[in-house]
């Protein structure tokens, strides 16, 4: 009999205690095998020299910026599968574990040593003494040398570290940051009192900050070449743990990545490059093998195991707690099956859950919500009441021909005509005319209800007043307009417009920002609008259903 390992889902220590094949050393990548690029540098293995992945013409080869020599080295081997078997034969009998004396060790995160250099952080920088030195051996980078000063020696300040002011800043914009309900965690609690590092950042954390908030934080605080290099690496994190990954762009994203990891050696000392930055070059070969990244990740894994660690309650006995509080969880789960008329975690809705609305003939009457929160209600005037029926109407009546100023007899004169026409043809009992048409051409309540926030179609959205004394932000909105454009928001009012025979609106009134070349700025796929411009003052409704 045979046991076959079929599929497992671990990070890359454990997969060195798996497989056999060594996590240190220079022969560390599984993938690149016996050619895996690695240099000897002070006290550690650096994995530099990723020009070997580049065209055998390029230009950058022949250059003597990255370590002061010219690369000939062609790509790494594509080893055959007798290859493989015959290493596998020579892979001796390891005892898995994390600790030195167990053949492992623990690995950090790759954006934990590109965050710990950007803040200089003492603990987590790769910028250290040595790193200068390697820098002095190989003959590079002469302004970044250490000298000495009478009896110091110093160490010139670097491009690629945030300066103490811009260290601050930085950690400033972390602390300010909202995000959506749900979205990541409270992130202000991870920044130091004195605003100066980040401290207890998770997996889930790192991701977020690589995917959204490094971009845009170090945008003013480095030079713009090495802005767009971090620009590029993060894009590339936030292309490959999307919800849908196509092959074409993963094999586009392999050729990017070996400049992107060139254009890093020209900015970092060789000792920055650890295996955990090698590795991301093979990201999208095994996307492209295993399938979406987030159909393979520790988060589920790491999320249980905070859960079996919850169970300890006798620390002499940690194996013996957690067995215990397993047994008690399964039992509360059986019995939890049987309790139809008890809310337990089973049956319980979701945080966002939305109810579920009647279907309409008129689409209009399909805008409904979940309201949350107090209800209020607010006496509207003719003015308001009017531009709330206009922005309801026009989605279903067009305004008769000949006029000269379409616009302005549809504001002033629309409203009028539409219920006189509405109740002409129901008085003359047309079959067009349906119960929810005449209620529709019926104007308003004077007074309709007001709600703090809502929830619409599975999204929690928050008013702005409301969402200033909270620290998630669920104000802001986006609607795709009639072509390639979008409009960009904040969310001022949630109304519930009520008509006859018990059919109902909900719209939004939104501040809508400017979104021309003056106020809306495009670069490296980063999106920046200048939130002090206000357009459309006089149009400021959107079904609540358009909000995205």
């Amino acid at each position: 009999m045979r046991a076959v390992l079929l599929w497992t889902v671990n990070d890359f220590p454990a997969r060195s205690s798996l497989s056999g094949w060594s996590g240190q050393g220079y022969r560390a990548c599984p993938t690149c095998n016996e050619d895996t690029p690695s240099m000897r540098v002070i006290g550690k293995t650096a994995y530099f020299g990723h020009r070997r992945f580049l065209p055998t013409n390029h230009h950058w080869r022949s250059n003597l910026q990255f370590d002061g020599r010219t690369e000939r080295k062609r790509p790494p081997r594509r080893f055959s599968t007798t290859d493989i078997l015959e290493q596998l034969r020579r892979v001796k009998t390891g005892i898995p574990g994390k600790h030195p004396n167990y053949g492992g060790v623990k690995r950090k995160r790759g954006d934990d040593d590109l965050l710990g250099t950007l803040l200089a952080d003492p603990h987590k920088s790769k910028d250290t003494d040595n790193a200068r030195r390697d820098l002095t051996k190989l003959g590079i980078r002469q302004e970044l040398h250490l000298f000495e000063d009478g009896n110091k020696l110093m160490k010139p300040a670097a491009d690629y570290t945030f300066s103490e002011g811009n260290r601050r800043k930085f950690c400033r914009f972390i602390r300010s940051v909202k995000f959506p309900d749900g979205f990541a965690s409270n992130l202000s609690k991870n920044v130091a009192q004195n605003d100066s590092r980040l401290l207890g950042l998770k997996s889930h954390d790192c991701h977020v900050i690589m995917q959204r908030l490094l971009p845009v934080g170090c945008r003013s605080l480095v030079s713009k070449n090495i802005w767009g290099t971090i620009v590029e690496l993060c894009t590339f994190f936030k292309q490959l743990c999307a919800s849908t990954v196509n092959v074409s762009d993963m094999v586009e994203a392999q050729k990017q990545l070996v400049l992107i990891l060139c254009k890093l050696e020209r900015i970092f000392p060789p000792a920055f490059f650890d295996i955990m930055i090698h590795l991301v070059l093979h990201l999208p070969k095994e996307a492209i093998l295993g399938g979406l990244v987030h159909m393979r990740w520790m988060y589920p894994f790491e999320i249980y195991l905070k859960r079996l660690k919850d169970y300890v309650r006798n620390a002499a006995k940690p194996e013996g707690s957690i067995a215990e509080g397993y047994v008690v969880d399964e039992a509360l789960t059986f019995c939890s099956r049987y309790f139809d008329d008890v809310e337990t975690r089973f049956n319980r809705p979701d945080m966002n859950d939305d109810d579920i609305h009647p279907t309409r003939q008129l689409s209009v009457f399909e805008s409904q919500c979940k309201p949350l929160g107090k209800q209020s209600y607010v006496e509207l005037d003719n003015n308001a009441r009017d531009k709330a029926d206009e922005h309801k109407q026009e989605l279903h009546v067009r305004l008769r021909e000949g006029c000269y100023n379409i616009n302005e007899v549809h504001r002033t004169e629309f409203a009028a005509w539409f219920f006189e026409k509405i109740y002409a043809m129901h008085r003359m009992q047309a079959p067009e005319v349906t119960t929810e048409l005449l209620s529709l051409s019926s104007k308003t309540n004077m007074v309709v209800s007001s709600y703090p926030a809502c929830i619409v179609n599975g999204v929690r959205f928050v008013t702005h007043e409301r969402d200033d004394r909270l620290r998630t932000q669920n104000s802001g909105m986006s609607v795709p307009g009639t072509g390639q454009e979008m409009f960009y928001g904040q969310l001022q009012e949630i109304l519930e417009f009520s008509y006859l025979n018990g059919f109902s609106v909900v719209l939004f009134r939104c501040k809508w920002f400017k979104c021309d070349s003056k106020h809306m700025v495009t670069e490296n796929n980063i999106t920046s609008i200048d939130i002090n411009g206000e357009a459309y003052k006089d149009d400021q409704f959107i079904l609540a259903s358009q909000a995205k």
